[in-house]
């Protein structure tokens, strides 16, 4: 009989952070650990996508951890729907040969409408008169209800901390113990959190590192009590930054960025603009409407401080990133620096949106959200206990904490980039000493769990 299988995403997971999880390297010690090779970018969605496809970007169509969407006109980031990842999954590989094999989704992305027998994903209530409110979506329907409330504002925002990684790997404890899945795929994301704060190389990033540790092992007690396989993985290695890059204020200034404006805010246009970048940490995607432009938006990106290297159609295909969905050109940042979303010149026009933490109206990737405003840390904090204090009583409240530039500013971990060395590659681990391997690329992972499941290729 084949044995379960477990696959551990652990967010940020480099040899820096593993020398300060004694618990998670005893787990693999009759195993093998090896250099993990990620995609163009090195974001969430598309090594995910990834490692379940084998597919680079130009195949599965993740080409960031969200796009313009030409059709609608919108940028949208965190969608959740399955349907957008292109290729076959490694669960299908591995039903051909064992028909009925089952699979648990414990917070991967694209979670929803995937072809697995149980899944759990976060999920806010967004009520009517705009509170949002923590919860989880669940299939089946009934799991929902055996699981506490997620810690909706520990798994992003500045609150973000241990609490809901260890809620995920509890979650994934009760869905093996009360299910038995084959396959179990869980995201645990803490290291996300206090890496970007305050980079890799800051004392929270050990800290951080012993806590997870920590609130691993029950879960990893779970999978050796059911004599599982295991996986741990991470997607990318955070590395150390100090300098956001505003492409869209370079781009408004050349008159390439236009916006809209609504009770003195304003908003990107992408309808009219000819040119404008969705920033995901250190790539960004630029939409050019005009073929004539690219060459000029391309000559203003690269002289921009910060910006490594403008992809054309040529480049994007070197990195297997040549798919609709990419922009005409790709920026990628240097190692120092990242990309930011912000287009207005002016504070006093910025949205409302960009003092929250609002992952799914802002046109790009947010930081900052991290951190309570570094311009008035005190006055931030005092604005979300009045916030709860109206979320509690069922008002309408807003959660208005988090810095524009300031917040921008003192963000010191980023990633997207291939890693510099090994010290800051991702890895990959196994309990199964048998396929060992000095250095995996992502997309031969597929191909590793297709072969511990018992499958064929």
């Amino acid at each position: 009989m084949n044995k379960p299988l477990v696959v551990l995403n652990v967010v940020g997971l480099t040899p820096r952070l593993l020398a300060h999880m004694p618990r998670l390297r005893a787990a693999f010690a009759n195993g093998f650990t090896a250099r993990l090779d990620p995609v163009v970018p090195a974001v969430t969605c598309s090594v995910q996508a990834t490692f379940l496809t084998g597919e680079t970007p130009a195949g599965h169509g993740v080409v960031g951890n969200g796009w313009y969407f030409r059709d609608l006109g919108e940028v949208l980031l965190w969608r959740q729907s399955h349907a957008l990842v292109g290729g076959e999954r490694v669960w299908d590989a591995i039903r051909r040969d064992r028909p009925g094999y089952t699979v648990a989704n414990i917070c991967w992305w694209y979670a929803m409408g995937a072809d697995v027998d149980w899944t759990v994903t976060p999920r806010p209530i967004y009520r009517a008169d705009g509170r949002k409110e923590p919860d989880c979506y669940t299939i089946p329907a009934e799991l929902h209800d055996e699981l506490p409330t997620f810690p909706l504002f520990s798994y992003w925002g500045p609150g973000a901390g241990i609490a809901s990684s260890a809620w995920i790997a509890a979650a994934a404890v009760h869905v093996m113990n009360t299910r038995s899945p084959d396959l179990t795929l869980v995201y645990v994301p803490h290291l996300d959190y206090d890496l970007q704060r305050f980079g890799p190389s800051a004392p929270q990033a050990a800290a951080a590192a012993a806590e997870l540790d920590a609130t691993l092992a029950p879960l990893l007690d779970a999978a050796a009590a059911r004599g599982a396989t295991v996986v741990a993985l991470s997607e990318y290695g955070i590395t150390d930054v100090s300098r956001p890059v505003h492409v869209n204020r370079a781009l408004r200034a050349a008159g390439l960025l236009t916006v809209h404006t609504q009770d003195g805010m304003e908003y990107l246009d992408p309808f009219t603009s000819r040119a404008f970048a969705v920033a995901d940490h250190q790539i960004a995607h630029v939409y050019v409407r005009d073929p004539a432009d690219v060459a000029a938006v391309a000559k203003i990106c690269a002289e921009l401080p910060g910006v490594g290297q403008v992809l054309d159609e040529s480049g994007k295909a070197g990195q297997g990133l040549d798919h609709s969905r990419s922009g005409e050109l790709v920026l990628l940042a240097e190692p120092d620096s990242w990309f930011t979303y912000y287009y207005w010149l002016d504070d006093k026009h910025a949205p409302d949106f960009a003092t929250h933490v609002e992952i799914h109206r802002k046109p790009g990737y947010d930081p900052a959200e991290l951190l309570f405003d570094p311009a008035g840390p005190g006055a931030a904090k005092g604005r979300a206990a009045k916030a709860l204090v109206r979320k509690k009583l069922g008002m309408r409240y807003r959660m208005n904490v988090v810095g524009l530039d300031a917040g921008a500013e003192a963000i010191r971990g980023s990633h997207g980039l291939l890693p510099p060395g090994a010290d800051d590659a991702p890895l990959l681990l196994c309990t199964d000493a048998a396929p060992a391997v000095d250095r995996i690329a992502a997309t031969d992972v597929k191909a590793l769990l297709l072969r511990l499941a018992g499958g064929s290729s």
